[in-house]
């Protein structure tokens, strides 16, 4: 089964999307805000066209975090109109030779990236249509020729404005590879021998609650039911941080403040959660590509 990712089963299905660009751009990156980065890369893009809507997705990304970067466009494209342009920029070997791309989605979306594992989750969920990598010779502001560790503003947010403006159509941009981008390796979500197993792609930040890839259908072949007990075990890897019984819940009040629920969180995927208190913390939980759960009847 395809990772849950597949949030389009939540949403209204696409009809035949329209490919031309639509003048959105939404920016993502690791940058924070606390510096000029962010700005430096919208006033490039404002440079190409004033006429732009220009969003921020987040920039909160944790330095360096390619697996979170994947999770938030995942968690976000699908809810933009076809033809909107995504520039995300976590960029840990930014100037070396990983490859500068442009993935156009089945859906009809744009996302300008380096191809280093930022695109495994859009890429499985919406489709690869067709891939471009980026002539940097070509596309990239001008008289940055000698500028190697920003190619976010030098590079993504010109090339991605272009193309949001359709200044430049996607099969200018550069030569078109193999439909493929390089993928970050993760337990996919499965039932086998009445045990489901799934991954941890990401927690509920401000809550601590713990987000899981099962999606609710997949759930269901438990057949358990609301006010039932669930048995759960959390890993990093083979070392194991959580297990213990769970009630299934449809409402956080359905337990005591301070003790445990599972739950389905607002894009219907298996999650866990202390009500009114920070599950995550408490048991020292994680999450990214080497996290995973079971779920099981006791």
């Amino acid at each position: 089964m395809k990772i849950l990712y597949m949030i389009l089963l939540a949403l209204p299905l696409f009809t035949l999307p329209t490919l031309a660009q639509n003048n959105l751009l939404i920016f993502q990156s690791d940058f924070g805000s606390k510096d000029g980065a962010v700005s430096a890369m919208k006033g490039v893009a404002m440079s190409v066209s004033p006429e732009l809507k220009i969003f921020d997705l987040t920039h909160e990304i944790p330095p360096y975090n390619v697996w979170e970067a994947a999770y938030r466009l995942v968690q976000t494209v699908p809810y933009w109109p076809p033809g909107t342009v995504f520039v995300s920029v976590c960029d840990p070997g930014v100037g070396t030779d990983r490859k500068s791309v442009v993935l156009r989605t089945r859906s009809g979306h744009l996302l300008v990236s380096p191809d280093n594992g930022t695109l495994t989750l859009v890429a499985e969920a919406l489709g690869i249509d067709q891939v471009y990598e980026i002539d940097e010779a070509r596309h990239r502001r001008a008289n940055s020729e000698q500028s190697y560790t920003f190619h976010g503003r030098d590079v993504y947010a010109y090339t991605g404005a272009k193309l949001a403006a359709a200044l430049v159509s996607l099969e200018q941009v550069g030569p078109r590879l193999p439909d493929v981008v390089v993928e970050i390796a993760y337990q996919k979500p499965e039932f086998q021998n009445g045990i489901i197993s799934g991954n941890i792609p990401i927690l509920d930040v401000q809550y601590g609650n713990v987000w899981t890839s099962i999606p609710k259908a997949l759930f269901d072949r438990l057949n358990v039911k609301p006010g039932e007990q669930i048995l759960v075990e959390i890993y990093q890897g083979n070392n194991r941080h959580f297990q213990g019984d769970v009630p299934y819940t449809q409402t956080f009040g359905e337990v005591g403040i301070g003790k445990e629920l599972a739950y389905f969180n607002s894009l219907l995927y298996f999650s866990l959660a202390l009500n009114q208190d920070n599950f995550a913390q408490k048991y020292h939980i994680e999450s990214g590509p080497s996290w995973h759960i079971k779920i099981k009847k006791p």
